[in-house]
């Protein structure tokens, strides 16, 4: 036997040591139940029995030779289970798409082994005639072993799952990926609870008072932590809505950084200063939240203001080449160019102009910008016009000859 079926035929003497100390308190306890081993595993001894006619009461060589038997049978079935059964499901596994079978498979290759094996020793004990005493630390002993080999394979092959759904949401770069860790370790605790609660209510316990407990105990500790049970449904609603990922450029309220880490507690911004800020997640998932890092497209909007000696065919003329200028831009929807006379301000005559990059890439959108505005310099200056900065004329009334200022 390898080092793993070592330690768990160890971890199975433990479990029996255990057995004894439940069934010393039952014994002291008239109002608990007497404990059975599991009904397969009594009706698979009665079958086994009944086909080799065996009916003496006490043990007799052939008993010893049925339990022996059984443990032979078991060790050889783990050797069919982990030799033969298992390394064909791992190669009917690598023949399909998905990953989530070569996964699972590896996982309950340990589980199902040492089913297997656990089934073998209890059913060679359950043989024999033997105490009541002895028998009782022997139900105990399987009701135990049974439950931990059971809990174990579903949580195997629950983790399997995880890994999967891990894989998938950071292939996919879902915000949950960040919190997969966290949940793998709630749900092991979680899970592991509820095995223990569900041994002891198998082995006779009353576990309703344990619950009770854990529900006043529960409350406290919601009442002691409403800070931080509000930060973790912040990063859950943060994970669940994906107003934002790692590396994007947000505006949280009137902060705007690039998004370094999320966490349960709080989320960590690089602000455009270089300073870092952290910002709890209730605040988080209180706040607006604009992404600046998911534009569709980028829009411009701007305006030309020309001095006021500017001709009304020189306007026209110049709405119109503006016009052909931007639209000529590979880089620009045709369909939102607008350039248009718009306003008579204080001290301009106002050109509105508006259109929209395809690529919304920042660097991208500036570079744009920066050609067509050099463009539309060289058009104002071509034309003979002029742009018009913030003026005021004063008209100063002159004084008649002759006439007298006021003392």
């Amino acid at each position: 036997m390898n080092r793993r079926g070592s330690f768990f035929l160890a971890g199975l003497l433990g479990l029996l040591g255990a057995a004894s100390l439940f069934a010393a308190e039952a014994a002291d306890t008239v109002t608990r139940p007497v404990i059975k081993s599991p009904d397969f595993l009594e009706h698979m001894v009665d079958v086994v029995l009944d086909l080799l006619h065996v009916t003496s009461t006490g043990n007799s060589v052939m008993h010893y030779a049925i339990s022996a038997l059984m443990l032979i049978v078991a060790l050889l079935a783990r050797q069919i289970v982990t030799r033969l059964i298992f390394p064909i499901l791992r190669r009917f596994a690598e023949k399909t798409e998905t990953t989530l079978d070569d996964k699972l498979f590896p996982a309950m290759e340990a589980p199902t082994a040492a089913f297997v094996v656990v089934v073998g020793i209890f059913a060679a004990l359950k043989v024999l005639k033997l105490t009541p005493e002895i028998d009782t630390y022997i139900s105990y002993g399987s009701r135990v072993a049974f439950a931990i080999v059971i809990f174990w394979g579903l949580w195997r092959a629950f983790s399997a799952v995880l890994d999967h759904a891990t894989e998938v949401a950071q292939e996919r770069q879902l915000g949950i990926a960040t919190f997969m860790p966290w949940l793998r370790k709630s749900l092991a605790v979680l899970f592991v609870a509820v095995g223990i609660l569900l041994t002891l209510q198998s082995l006779g316990y009353d576990v309703k008072a344990v619950l009770a407990g854990l529900g006043i105990g529960g409350f406290a500790f919601a009442l002691a932590a409403q800070d931080t049970l509000a930060n973790i449904f912040g990063a859950l609603v943060v994970a669940v809505d994906q107003p934002f990922r790692v590396g994007e450029t947000v505006k949280i309220g009137a902060n705007t950084g690039t998004v370094e880490d999320i966490g349960l507690r709080s989320t960590r911004i690089r602000l455009v200063d270089r300073s870092l800020m952290t910002v709890p997640n209730k605040m988080v998932a209180a706040e607006t939240i604009t992404n600046l890092s998911r534009f569709s497209q980028r829009r411009c909007e701007q305006v030309l203001g020309l001095t006021y000696d500017s001709k009304p065919e020189q306007l026209a003329g110049l709405t119109d080449e503006l016009r052909e200028l931007i639209q000529r831009e590979a880089e620009v929807d045709p369909a939102s160019v607008m350039v248009y006379f718009r306003d008579f301000n204080a001290s301009s005559l106002d050109l509105w102009i508006v259109y929209v990059a395809r690529d919304p890439d920042l660097q991208k959108f500036m570079r744009l910008r920066q050609r067509l505005n050099l463009a539309f310099l060289r058009v104002v200056q071509a034309r003979g016009l002029e742009f018009a900065f913030p003026t005021q004329t004063l008209h100063l009334a002159s004084t008649p000859p002759g006439s007298r200022t006021p003392a």
